[in-house]
């Protein structure tokens, strides 16, 4: 993994930004699933990687037709799923059900216990998307489950609020020190990263510029207490997620 390196922008003299590339991040590789892991994920472990601020998950999945995770448990933590391409199908223990498309905002609280399968909706496409973990606030809590379409929102070309714990977004999670932000930002099109103690920028698909830095799809961008900096589509436009949180 890349050593805290600062880069170009408004970075205050005790804040820092981390960048990790996309080619060194773990990778998990079988028939049936091409995984790669921004932080210490089942057998990758790595006592220095395994989380930035509340965030402990952020896993880029490309499952292939007809396959995915059978029913396998989950408990205290907050799990949100955002597709890219293809379709993905939620079963879990609850009775929740859902079948997630590009668009479609999606959290599950694990809470108490909650076993859940995941699973490519498709015989014939793959499904590829980003699946982040949280720790919660509160342990213990009722499992539940959430959707909603925020396509309408993220065509106006801004960051999106989509998770929070505080009511202020389309999503609710049990953690109100984090903050989820979605953008699909035109080219040349310009937003702001938030100004937080843990700042989580990774770059789904197109590029990016964040300050000086240039970041391209799978590239991730960890800001300590770095204040506010701009980020601003590259040529092929950008879909970003950022994770703001104590």
């Amino acid at each position: 993994m890349n050593s805290d390196k600062p880069v170009g922008g408004a970075i205050s003299t005790s804040g820092s930004i981390d960048l990790r590339r996309a080619q060194d991040r773990f990778h998990t590789k079988t028939h049936w699933l091409d995984s790669w892991h921004s932080f210490s994920f089942n057998g990758h472990y790595d006592p220095a990687n395994v989380n930035h601020g509340l965030l402990v998950v952020n896993n880029d999945d490309v499952i292939a037709p007809g396959t995915g995770f059978p029913l396998h448990p989950h408990r205290d933590m907050e799990i949100v799923t955002w597709v890219l391409d293809g379709q993905l199908e939620h079963r879990d223990s609850t009775g929740a059900e859902g079948v997630i498309y590009p668009g479609l905002a999606q959290r599950m609280s694990a809470g108490t216990g909650v076993r859940h399968s995941e699973m490519n909706a498709s015989q014939d496409t793959p499904v590829h998307l980003i699946q982040m973990w949280v720790l919660p606030d509160t342990a213990g809590v009722t499992p539940s489950y959430q959707q909603v379409d925020v396509s309408e929102d993220l065509a106006g070309g801004g960051l999106v609020r989509i998770a929070d714990g505080v009511g202020d977004a389309a999503l609710h999670i049990h953690q109100r020190g984090a903050v989820l932000l979605a953008g699909r930002l035109p080219p040349s099109a310009s937003a702001e990263v938030p100004d937080a103690p843990h700042v989580h920028v990774f770059i789904a698909r197109g590029n990016a510029a964040l300050g000086d830095a240039r970041l391209e799809a799978g590239d991730a961008a960890r800001l300590t207490r770095a204040g506010s900096l701009p980020f601003t589509a590259g040529p092929d436009g950008v879909e970003v997620l950022i994770w703001a949180t104590d």
